[in-house]
């Protein structure tokens, strides 16, 4: 009888196969398929969070910029041409340009329309909550931001001994009359420093700082907002500085506290002290000093 061998050996060796990155199919009950992948180091830390997440871009704030200084300026022609057509027919436009009431008028329509402006952005295109969106994050804390404000001018204006400071400023061309500078005075610890924090703090800081760090969101606010008031203060370097060290602070508080809320208490109580004192010194802006920077600095 034949003998029949098998066409192998007595111990066969399988066919090398190619290996999936998907494990066999599991047995029921046992967990699912795992995908095998190369292994994520343990020591890989991971990218740390932004400082700032704005939903807006620094195009945004340049759009906003644009559009108010544009309001401003067809607000400040509309007055004028209003005013002399209908109240002061006699007086020619150049005149009527060195009124102080129609230049707070018209400051005070231009910052309404910032506001307006600023929630049609945040809740009209992006559709998020303004008061979330800016972090105003009202603090608990008013009155001791209120008393870090007066404290701020108090310090500042004892800096101010030491500084070249202007004796005559177009600031103080506003303080003319008791009814424009009463008006003044209520701008100032209302909706001036509410749409200055609302913009600075509240829209390009987060900007900034997600780009470039907190302490350059701070530096690069603070800047700006000096040169703004440059123009009130005859364009005097001393008054630049104290104005940028207020900006210093408020956006320091701003970012440390994640709160525009809280910038804008300390930015009301610095101009209200500023404007209590101016109250109390000139018995109701009846006896006015020739500059009121001047009674800052006694």
């Amino acid at each position: 009888m034949k003998e029949f061998h098998l066409p192998y050996s007595d111990h066969p060796q399988p066919e090398s196969q190619p290996q999936s990155p998907i494990s066999p199919e599991p047995l029921p009950g046992a967990p699912g398929p795992q995908v095998v992948g190369p292994a994520t180091p343990a020591s890989a830390p991971l990218p740390p969070p932004p400082v700032e997440n704005p939903v807006w871009n620094g195009w945004d704030v340049l759009l906003i910029v644009g559009v108010a200084l544009a309001t401003i300026v067809v607000f400040q022609f509309a007055i004028l041409i209003g005013a002399h057509y209908f109240l002061y027919p006699r007086t020619s436009l150049i005149e009527l340009t060195q009124r102080p009431l129609l230049l707070l008028i018209s400051q005070f329509l231009a910052d309404a329309a910032v506001v307006v402006y600023l929630l049609l952005l945040v809740e009209g295109k992006y559709r998020v909550p303004f008061a979330r969106a800016i972090r105003w994050n009202w603090p608990k804390s008013a009155w001791k931001l209120l008393g870090v404000g007066a404290a701020m001018l108090l310090v500042l204006s004892a800096i101010e001994n030491f500084l070249p400071m202007p004796k005559d400023t177009p600031f103080d061309k506003l303080f003319e009359r008791p009814r424009d500078a009463y008006l003044l005075a209520i701008i100032a610890v209302s909706l001036g420093p509410l749409v200055e924090e609302l913009f600075f703090r509240g829209l390009l800081y987060p900007v900034v700082a997600k780009r470039w760090g907190i302490t350059w969101g701070i530096f690069l606010t603070a800047l700006p907002f000096a040169l703004m008031h440059m123009p009130q203060y005859g364009y005097a370097w001393g008054a630049l500085l104290i104005i940028f060290i207020v900006g210093v602070v408020c956006g320091a508080i701003r970012a440390f506290m994640h709160s525009v809320g809280a910038s804008f208490l300390a930015h009301v109580g610095y101009n209200g002290t500023q404007m209590l004192i101016a109250v109390l010194w000139t018995r109701g802006f009846t006896h006015m000093p020739k500059s009121l920077v001047q009674l800052w600095l006694n």
